[in-house]
């Protein structure tokens, strides 16, 4: 019986304990960065390997390297004409092959030649014909970051110049700009806000429905885009999804923050280069209640589901053919009837809300080469979004309620792009493409007006309207040293005839083989959420009409200097300093002081109408980033951004924006422990230090005597809530087991509970201000296992 006893726990331990050398696949195509056409005979070599070990790309440009010993891997690549590229730290896990698209970039052979240095050109975008404010951005980086909960936004806070609105929600405030200036683009299609709980118009939420788990390298930008981006004022997320493996079937489990998720991928058959991706998650927060576990949420409980797919179709003659998706719905009662003292309000203060938001997109491209110089990338996609809100208003009691406000809020949009990319030489390549979005949109709501006893339809339309774009733009390489390019976007909105031209141009001088400076230039313009264009004005007949379907685009004159200094091996230096002038925002009459800049702020949009295009804005800046990237086991990630961010209304008064916080320093730094081949042991630390939140004063005796906020707007943002200030810890740790992978991790967000706060609101039940404090003291656990 003992023997048997002593088997059993043999056979239970031996695969924990057992340090037998672990090894995995290392494959990938090398191709052109500009026409992803493949580049056979590329030599690729693994650093640090005695005796080396090299192969080289195929006719198809594809390599593979067999048995190598999981953990972290470095890679050189080589091709006659090209410059080298390096791949540092690479992950390599036991069950998954690390599957790689690598582009390289074609030398300008001049009489005088410059020695370019490639170790570090991770920060360098994919996008060949950006200058200024991009980088690209990794997988790894979305997970490893404390604080980011594998969100893409969160991850992105963490870089110069962005800030999020709130702990609550991953709105990003870039440069001082509203959240809503921000551009989503997946797999090539401009996609709607994908986020969960996301209101219309707006393009954040509390939890993210982007999977990281299934993106590959992305790219984001900060300013001044290149041509191909448009009806953006802020940035742009320009992400990728990775195919899946076309050789062997794979899976992931995952539980955390995000929910509980599973997703697959693999071949659909060994005969074919076809391959699928899908994953699906589940509000964690959802079953921890059902259960009867305190989610931590207090009496508001988010429900959510997501589904994410991929599936890629290569073809001998036809091109390479995409078929993709990704949908969510979520749901959430904020009831101030059964709260808690302690929780906050989210500015809804005496009443009991239900709000519920679905967001879908569904498409299909083709990649085609004409040759090997010229490619054409062809897509199609539907998406839709709905939001919808029930809100009633509590009598003092905190029992006792009556309907106020209901909307339904939906849009569908059908849409079509085509982007050619040709390649003359080593020196010049053109990128023109066209965008063709068609809008089905239907707004309809009611709020109850105290003083008649009825209720009236701010919105009340169903509508089709559509935003046509067309682009193109030029790359010059004088030499290996100088380029330039130039391009011009174009927007026309059908429901009013308002169109756009905006020129986009950059420079880019390397003056020494690890320093350069860079210009860029573009003219931005967006249209208005589309739900403010069909607000209605009640007139004095008892009809309606729509005052600000005449609304144009805003737009900003955006310009960047920036300066990136190679300062070793493995880490860099960069400064930018930027002006952008904003004109055409449109600005109330009635209100003076109001101005669209100012929306995203909240979590809705104000329904005002009515609106002009009259208002301007400025914004100006520094942002410093020193960056070390991870080698010897650790990684160090610092950035300053000193700002201001100011808006005129109707009157011509000059205020701060609500975005304007004047300062954020961020600090990053992580390092890990190898316990032994195949047990890993991280530790990683955030900290941010920010101005306060802006805010407007309100006229006290007013409020009490009226028991509603009587705001100042004349002082509109004159104020700052006390400095910002967070610290979040994540600790992880990762084993191998046979040939599955397990990470286990424990993320405290603010550690040392500091109270930041994010808003005042007046509280009509208790006649008195109260303060919304962003998130706490907040232990997550998170386990991931591949398989």
């Amino acid at each position: 019986m003992i023997m048997r006893f002593k088997l059993l726990l043999l056979t239970l331990i031996l695969p924990i304990m057992s340090f037998a050398q672990l090894n995995q696949v290392l494959r990938g195509t090398i191709v052109d960065e500009v026409t992803q056409a493949p580049l056979p005979g590329a030599s690729i070599i693994i650093l640090g390997t005695n005796p080396i070990k090299g192969t080289t790309s195929d006719v198809n440009g594809e390599f593979i390297f067999e048995n190598i010993p999981i953990g972290r891997v470095s890679i050189k690549i080589s091709y006659m004409g090209y410059n080298d590229r390096y791949f540092n730290n690479l992950e390599l896990f036991a069950a998954k092959e690390l599957v790689m698209n690598i582009g390289m970039e074609e030398k300008v052979y001049t009489a005088s030649t410059v020695e370019i240095v490639a170790k570090v050109d991770k920060e360098r975008p994919k996008n060949e014909l950006a200058t200024v404010s991009a980088r690209t951005f990794s997988v790894e980086e979305t997970q490893r970051y404390a604080g980011s909960l594998g969100d893409p936004a969160r991850m992105a806070q963490n870089f110069a110049g962005v800030m999020g609105a709130g702990d609550s929600r991953n709105d990003i405030v870039i440069r001082g700009n509203s959240p809503m200036g921000l551009l989503w683009r997946m797999e090539g299609i401009d996609i709607p806000n994908p986020n969960h709980f996301g209101a219309s118009g707006t393009t954040g939420g509390p939890v993210s429905m982007l999977n990281n788990n299934l993106l590959t390298n992305s790219d984001f930008f900060t300013g001044a885009f290149p041509a191909e981006y448009g009806n953006a004022l802020s940035g742009v997320f320009d992400l990728q999804m990775r195919n899946g493996n076309n050789r062997n079937y794979e899976f992931i489990g995952q539980v955390g923050f995000n929910g509980f998720e599973f997703g697959a991928e693999g071949p659909f058959s060994k005969n074919s280069n076809a391959s699928f991706l899908v994953d699906y998650r589940y509000s964690t927060m959802a079953v921890m209640d059902a259960i009867g576990l305190n989610a931590g949420t207090g009496s508001s409980v988010p429900q959510y589901q997501d589904l994410t797919f991929k599936i890629n179709l290569p073809t001998k003659k036809a091109g390479r053919f995409v078929l993709y998706g990704i949908g969510g719905t979520s749901f959430i009662q904020i009831w101030d009837s059964k709260k808690e003292n302690d929780e906050a309000s989210y500015g809804l203060v005496g009443t009991d809300t239900d709000f519920g938001s679905d967001m879908g997109v569904v498409g299909m491209y083709n990649i085609y080469y004409f040759n090997k110089n010229t490619k054409l990338k062809t897509n199609i996609s539907a998406s839709g979004t709905r939001a919808t809100t029930a809100l009633d208003s509590l009598e003092e009691d905190n029992i006792t309620k009556h309907q106020f406000y209901r909307s339904v809020n939906s849009e569908v949009k059908y849409s079509f792009s085509t982007h050619l990319t040709h390649k003359f030489n080593a020196k010049d390549m053109i990128t023109t493409g066209v965008i063709i979005d068609r809008y089905h949109v239907s707004y309809i709501d009611s709020v109850y007006r105290w003083e008649t006893k009825d209720y009236f339809k701010r919105n009340n339309a169903v509508g089709d309207l559509g935003l046509y774009q067309a682009y193109g733009q030029w790359k010059h390489k004088f030499n290996d040293k100088l380029n330039f390019n130039i391009g011009l976007h174009y927007q026309y909105f059908d429901l009013n005839n308002s169109h756009a031209v905006e020129p986009r141009a950059g420079i880019e001088w390397r003056f020494t083989p690890k320093q350069r400076l860079s210009f860029g230039y573009g003219l931005l313009s967006q249209t208005q959420p589309k739900v403010i264009y069909f607000v209605e004005s009640e007139l004095a007949n008892g009809g309606s009409v729509k005052t600000n379907t005449d609304l144009g685009f805003t737009q900003s004159n955006q310009f960047v200097l920036a300066y990136n200094n190679i300062l070793g091996k493995n880490l860099r230096f960069k400064a930018e300093a930027y002006y952008q002038s904003l004109s055409n925002a449109p600005v109330s009459a009635e209100y003076q002081d109001y101005s669209v800049l100012n929306e995203g702020a909240g979590f809705v949009i104000n329904l005002l109408d009515s609106l002009q295009n009259k208002g301007k804005g400025k914004n100006y800046g520094l942002e410093l980033t020193l960056e070390k990237f991870l080698s010897k086991r650790f990684y160090l990630l610092g950035t300053a951004s000193i700002f201001r961010s100011q808006y005129t209304g109707y009157n011509g008064n000059e205020h701060s924006t609500a975005f304007d916080n004047r300062y954020v320093f961020n600090a990053l730094g992580g390092y890990e422990i190898p316990l032994k081949q195949t047990w890993r042991l991280n530790f990683d630390l955030k900290g941010i230090y920010a101005g306060g939140k802006p805010y407007t004063p309100i006229d006290e005796q007013k409020t009490i005597a009226q028991n509603s906020p009587e705001y100042l707007y004349d002082q509109s943002y004159s104020l700052q809530h006390k400095n910002y200030f967070r610290i979040d810890l994540k600790i992880s740790f990762r084993m191998t087991i046979g040939k599955s992978d397990h990470e286990y991790a424990l993320e405290i967000q603010n550690v040392t509970n500091h109270q930041n706060v994010f808003q005042q609101v007046w509280d009509p039940v208790n006649h008195q201000m109260k303060i919304d404090y962003q998130q706490g003291f907040f232990p997550m656990f998170m386990y991931r296992v591949y398989f």
